[in-house]
């Protein structure tokens, strides 16, 4: 399973955003392009690990947005986005993000207490970003199902708030490269 994500590991390219090495990977930054059968694979993957019976899946902006469009395809569960742009709607939730490269601020819509949800992302590595949303939806009432990552990213990190991040596959930088390390 996941053969077509495991190939393009090593066809990643490492960029140096300051001290932190940054892999360029289509799940990671849509380039060079996101092959549609490593979409379906990653959705298939994560709809094999997760708890489905939940009102709504929740992507964070930016690249969690195609990993949760392709897993409502394949389930048929709505989805919403946490966006990086304030939109002033009642009951929106600000949210501070900091990872290991910068910080931004994120918005949280449509998204109410008790509502069933499983989030889902990109990477992993600091846990910043999924660390503050995860605090979020906990403030609004959501009821988090679980939390499905493709990458952990060197150490990462295993859980948020006692709750068990599942990830498809760990990777990290060595000489130069990404490449798998160890089981998730």
């Amino acid at each position: 399973m996941l053969e077509v994500l495991r190939k393009s590991l090593s066809q990643s390219p490492i960029v140096m955003k300051g001290d932190y090495p940054y892999f360029v990977h289509p799940i990671t930054d849509g380039i060079p392009t996101v092959p549609p059968a490593m979409l379906e694979e990653v959705a298939n993957a994560i709809a094999e690990k997760i708890d489905l019976n939940i009102d709504k899946i929740v992507g964070i902006e930016a690249m969690g947005i195609h990993i949760a469009t392709a897993l409502s395809l394949k389930t048929k569960i709505p989805f919403t986005i946490i966006r990086k742009r304030k939109y002033g709607l009642p009951n929106e939730v600000e949210v501070e993000q900091k990872t290991g490269y910068g910080g931004a601020r994120l918005y949280i819509n449509g998204i109410g207490e008790g509502d069933r949800v499983v989030v889902v992302d990109d990477v992993v590595s600091t846990g910043g970003t999924l660390k503050a949303v995860v605090s979020a939806l906990k403030e609004v009432g959501a009821d988090i199902k679980d939390i499905c990552v493709v990458f952990k990213k060197g150490k990462g990190i295993d859980e948020v708030d006692g709750m068990k991040i599942k990830y498809l596959l760990a990777v990290d930088i060595v000489d130069g490269s990404l490449v798998e390390v160890g089981e998730v």
